[in-house]
Formats: C-alpha cells, structure tokens, sequence
C-alpha cells in the first residue's frame, strides 16, 4: 500500500488525513489522486466503500485557493445522505486549508441555501435537481469551476437524473478538470465520458469478493404492511443479543426506533439528519449493551466498528447486493457465526435473486412464528435461562428466600410464578410505520438471458424460525446545512417520484 505522504500532497492535507486517521492509499486514491494533482480527467470505476471520496477530495483540496470567493468545485451525488457525507469529509480533508464546503439537496429550504451559497463556498457538493434549480435561479455560479465530480454516476442514472446531469455539465467551463465515478459503465455514461472529458485516465479497481461465510441468510416473504408484527416476533424467538435492523429511509428508520420502543424494546436509530454528537452517543451505548437494537440507514453504518452483532435484519432489502453483503458483514466476524433475515415483498423478488446471483448463495426461506408460536418459544426460553442458572450453582444468597417461600406456596406454583415473570410476553401494541413502495421491479441477469433459478421454491414457505438465535449454527458555518427530516423525498424535483428511497 502506497502512503499518502508518497503521492506528493501537501503537509497541511497530509496532517488532515492523519486526524481522519488515514495513512495509506487505497486502490482508487492511489490512482485518482495521482492523475487528479497533474489536472488530468479521470473515469474512476470502483464499488462503494473503496475510498472515492477522499480520492476526489484530496485533489480538489490541493487546487483550491481558499482566498477566492467563488465556487471552484462541484460534487453532483445521487442522493441527499451521499451528498451531506462527501461534503462532511471534503471538510474534513481540507480542514487545515480552511476550505468551505457546502451541501444543497431537495427537501430543503431553497431560501436557506441561497443564503448559504452567499457566504462564497468554495466547494458546492449536491444533487442534481437542486443545483440545477439553483443554477436557474443564478443563486449558483460556476464560471470559476476548476473541478467537476460525478460520483456513482451509473446511480444517478438509475434515478432519472441523466438530462439534469447534461444540463448541468454543458453549465460549466468547458475549461476544467472532470472526474467520473461509476461502479459499472453502462452506454449513456459512456456517452457522458465521450461528449464532456478530455482524454481521461481510467482508473479500474476490481471489487471485493462478496464473502458471507459464517452467516446464516434468510429471507421472509411479507407484504409491507406485515413486516413489522414479524420483525417483533422474530426478535422475541431469535433474542439476538445485539441486532442491527436496516431501513431504507430516515423517516423509515426514526419510525421503527420508536415503535420497537412502543413494543418494550430498547432501541436507537442513526442516520443522516442526526448530529454528529449524537451518532457517536447511540454508538457508545450499543457497545456497551445498554441498547438492544440499533436501527440504521445505509449510509449512516457506512464505517461502523461493532463487535458482538449477532443478528442483521433488513427490514428494506437493498437495493443491489453490496450494500446487502456490506450490511449483514456487520455479524459473522472474528470467527463467530451470525444471522441475517431479509424481508422482500412480493415485488421485490427479483431484487432477491440479483443478491443471490452475486453472493453465490442462497437464502433460505423462513416462515415467521405466529403470535401463539413466539409466545411459545418465549416460555421455551424463559425455561433455558432457569435451568442456565440453576447450573451455575451460584444462587446460595437466595437459599433462604427460596425455602421461605417454600413454606407458604407449592413448589410447582413458585417455579411457575419463576417462569412467567421470565417470559417476555407477546406484545402486539399498535405501532405505525409508513409504507415504502417498493423498489422498482428488476430481474436477474440470468433471468434477462433465459435461465433463471431451478428447483427450490421462492414462495416465501419452509424453515420456521424457533430457537433462541444466539446458539444457531449459523466546518466552517458554511459547511453544511441540515434539512427538514422528510427522509421520503430523495430531490426537490417532482417528476422524480417513482419511488421512495432516500438513502441507500
């Protein structure tokens, strides 16, 4: 691995980096930082989760005259959490220089940005409806743009953004440096490299092999409006020691952190719209085992160093099959066995299956416990964990207590009484939880080509799930500014609703 001190970055971005807790380069900004100093255009294809970021940001950072009051960068990013988390670390690698930073997205006050973009930025990062619009509005002026940045270009695509892109690229001088970032390189970004780059370099890192060995994967078929009431009762039967449950958007996530706390569970949610301070502080208490379940974005967990996690549950199946292998690495380590259970809709199957594809491994189907069946396997456990200290031959504190109430009640009526205060009951409070649409309807690859999955049905039937789980054998006041929380909506544009996913 190349040190960033070898790659010829100045003292101040090279202390930054070391704050940030970087020392060696990976792949892609080894690569991109080396063709990004020399002013060269660069088409970076590389996963999430290599280091994009810092690939770009290091060299806008080294370019930049923080003196100037004009915008000399622009980040465009598929989503409003992308967009805040680059800004937040381009902050962060330009923290000795002094950089301003400032991230613009839909769903937020416009007034709010315009006012912002008046403190002269000199890094705008956002997304593409909103900075077009700001561009329309002559808030936003990029004459002086050195640097261009599409990042996951191919999923700005996916989302409809394609003109707004092209729009916005034939906004900015023609004379400047463009880095592309792409996981795949379908036609119309090609196209996007041909008409809009000069020559680029290509920088290819090969992504990382999927491997979920040690984790058990099950899948629960279930209508959207069911998955909750199945999500609590799997709780109750698996007991996950700690569970991290993923949802799809910040509304999703705030809604199901209070409503598993409605149903008597502790948990906390993270993601974008919380402070930093806060993050941090639902963290330290989920290490410390004083919080039961973590429920997260994407985004939010992107980074995150938990040991211990017994149990993934994608409550929203992703959306493709990195974010799922990186969500349900978060068990399964140091040797240890994990669990993860992912609830797919009717319409989300071909999402299932694109996952198989890539991880080489089935999902097992899972038929979720009904009400009788958990509350019977809470009994189950309420026995294992009787019998677990009765073993431990370390209750003598309580000899005398126990022959007390031995004289005034049956035996089988205290250990009854024992059992029952150790049954967690089945509470089926009403909870509300929004329903998501579900993710627009894909097809596997092999299913595009003909082929498609033989034998073993995907109705959703077979193993129930009993048991207790854990025994399975499975800066700058410009730098940003932070919204209203109606994580539903992904851009300010309105012909972009076809469906509901604000975070990946």
């Amino acid at each position: 691995m190349t040190k960033f001190s070898e790659l010829n970055i100045s003292e101040t971005t090279q202390k930054a980096l070391l704050r940030m807790g970087f020392e060696e380069a990976t792949p892609i900004q080894e690569g991109t930082i080396t063709f990004g100093m020399e002013g060269r255009d660069v088409i970076g294809q590389a996963q999430t989760g290599t280091g994009k970021t810092a690939a770009f940001g290091i060299p806008i950072i080294e370019k930049l005259d923080p003196k100037s009051t004009a915008v000399q960068a622009l980040v465009i990013a598929p989503t409003r959490e992308l967009a805040i988390q680059v800004s937040e670390e381009i902050y962060k690698v330009g923290y000795g220089s002094r950089a301003k930073v400032l991230s613009v997205y839909g769903g937020q006050e416009i007034g709010r940005q315009i006012r912002a973009l008046r403190n002269n930025p000199n890094i705008v990062v956002g997304t593409p409806g909103r900075i077009l619009d700001h561009i329309n509005r002559k808030t936003l002026k990029l004459d002086h743009v050195q640097t261009l940045v599409l990042d996951e270009a191919d999923e700005m695509l996916n989302m409809g953004f394609i003109e707004d892109i092209n729009t916005i690229l034939a906004s900015v001088p023609a004379e400047r440096q463009t880095l592309l970032f792409s996981a795949t390189m379908p036609a119309p970004i090609r196209k996007i490299a041909e008409t809009f780059m000069k020559n680029p370099e290509v920088v290819k890192i090969k992504s990382k092999e999927m491997t979920v060995e040690n984790i058990e994967q099950f899948f629960v078929k279930s209508h959207e409006r069911e998955k909750f009431d199945v999500l609590s009762r799997l709780l109750n039967v698996q007991q996950p020691e700690l569970a991290i449950v993923f949802g799809r958007t910040k509304r999703r996530v705030d809604e199901l952190a209070h409503a598993l706390s409605i149903r008597g569970y502790i948990a906390e949610g993270i993601h974008g719209d919380l402070t930093q301070a806060k993050r941090m502080s639902v963290l330290r208490q989920f290490k410390d085992n004083k919080i039961d379940v973590l429920v997260a974005t994407d985004v939010a967990a992107r980074g995150l160093d938990i040991s211990g996690v017994t149990h993934v549950y994608n409550f929203d199946i992703p959306q493709d099959p990195e974010s799922y292998v990186h969500r349900i690495g978060r068990t399964g380590r140091a040797g240890k066995n994990g669990v993860a259970v992912t609830f797919v809709t009717p319409r989300e199957m071909g999402y299932l299956r694109i996952v198989e594809e890539t991880t080489k491994k089935r999902m097992t189907p899972l038929r979720p416990p009904t009400s009788d069946e958990a509350l019977l396997e809470q009994k189950k456990n309420a026995v294992d964990s009787l019998v677990e200290v009765i073993e431990q031959n370390n209750s003598e504190d309580y000899a005398g207590l126990a022959a007390q109430l031995l004289e005034k009640h049956d035996a089988k009526e205290v250990v009854a009484a024992a059992l029952k205060s150790l049954t967690k009951s089945v509470d089926e409070t009403p909870v509300t939880i929004s329903e998501e649409r579900p993710l627009p309807s894909r097809r596997p690859s092999s299913s595009r080509s003909g082929g498609g999955y033989k034998g073993g049905n995907r109705s959703g039937g077979g193993r129930s799930q009993g048991g207790r789980g854990r025994s399975s054998s499975a800066g700058g006041s410009t730098r940003r500014s932070s919204g209203p929380r109606d994580g539903a909506r992904r851009d300010g544009g309105s012909r972009r609703s076809s469906s509901n996913r604000s975070e990946r």
